[in-house]
C-alpha cells in the first residue's frame, strides 16, 4: 500500500465487478478512502473485505437521480469530502438497429450517458471545493462507431462530448476531467448482450486477442489521478495490442 492518494476521497460507480471493482481496489491500495456504489450491492461487501483501506459500500442506481444524490451525500458525510469521481457504471446491449428492442436503447442511454451526467452533477460542488477530478470510463466505441453497436457508441460519444464541455467549464477552477477509453477488456460487459448471435460474436472476437484485464485499466486510472495538480491527463485510449480497431 502506498500513500499517493492519502487523505483523498474517491467515489467509484459500477464497482461490483470488472473495471470498477479493480479500480476501487487499486485506489484503496494508493491510500484513498473509497466509496463504492452498484445496483448489486451484495457484491460490494467482498470488495470491501479485500481492500487494504477503508471502503464505504453503497447501493446505487445511477439512472435514479435521488439514488445518486444520496450516495454522494453519504460519501461526503462519512469521509468529509470528495476528491475523485470515477464514473464507471455502464451496460453494453449490442444489436442491429433494424428490429431492435428499443427498451434496451433506453437502458443504455439512461445508464451510460444520463447516469454519468447525474453523478457528475451531484458530485461537482464537492469536486470544485477540493479542486478534484472527474474520471469517465468510456470506450473505443466513443471514437469509432461500429455496425450493431450504434446506440452503445452513441452513449460513449455522448460521454466524450459532455466531458469536453465540462472540462472547458471547470478546468480554470482546478477540476481535472479525464476520459479513459478501453478496448476489449475481460469483464462481464459482453454478458449483458441479450441477442445470442451478438453475444457469441463478441465472445469470438475477444478470443482472437490478448484482451486487457480490469487491472490494466485500473492502473491507467491511478496514473491519471496521481499526476501533479498542474498536469491534466484529459484522455487515455487503451487497446489490447492485438486489437485493430
Amino acid at each position: 500500500m502506498s500513500n499517493a492518494l492519502a487523505g483523498k476521497v474517491v467515489f467509484v460507480t459500477g464497482a461490483s465487478s470488472g473495471i470498477g471493482e479493480a479500480t476501487a481496489l487499486a485506489l484503496s491500495a494508493e491510500g484513498a478512502q473509497v466509496a463504492v456504489g452498484a445496483r448489486r450491492a451484495g457484491r460490494l461487501e467482498s470488495l470491501a473485505d479485500r481492500a487494504p483501506g477503508e471502503v464505504l459500500t453503497l447501493e446505487l442506481d445511477v439512472t435514479d437521480q435521488e439514488s445518486v444524490r444520496a450516495a454522494v451525500a453519504e460519501t461526503v458525510e462519512r469521509f468529509g469530502a470528495l476528491d475523485v469521481l470515477v464514473n464507471n457504471a455502464g451496460v453494453m446491449l449490442s444489436g442491429p438497429i433494424v428490429g431492435a428492442d428499443t427498451t434496451e436503447w433506453t437502458r443504455m442511454v439512461e445508464t451510460n450517458l444520463l447516469g454519468s451526467m447525474y453523478t457528475v452533477h451531484a458530485a461537482l460542488p464537492h469536486l470544485l471545493e477540493r479542486k478534484g477530478t472527474v474520471l469517465q470510463i468510456s470506450s473505443t466505441s466513443g471514437r469509432i462507431a461500429s455496425a450493431n453497436s450504434g446506440v452503445y457508441a452513441a452513449t460513449k460519444f455522448g460521454i466524450t462530448a459532455f466531458s469536453e464541455a465540462l472540462r472547458q467549464e471547470v478546468t480554470a477552477q482546478g477540476v481535472r476531467v479525464v476520459v479513459v477509453e478501453p478496448g476489449f477488456v475481460a469483464t462481464e460487459l459482453a454478458g449483458h448482450i441479450t441477442d445470442p448471435a451478438m453475444r457469441t460474436a463478441a465472445q469470438q472476437m475477444a478470443a482472437t486477442m490478448r484482451t486487457l484485464q480490469p487491472e490494466d485499466i485500473a492502473a491507467a486510472v491511478v496514473y491519471a489521478v496521481t499526476q501533479p495538480e498542474h498536469v491534466a491527463v484529459n484522455e487515455l485510449l487503451i487497446r489490447p495490442t492485438d486489437q485493430t480497431r
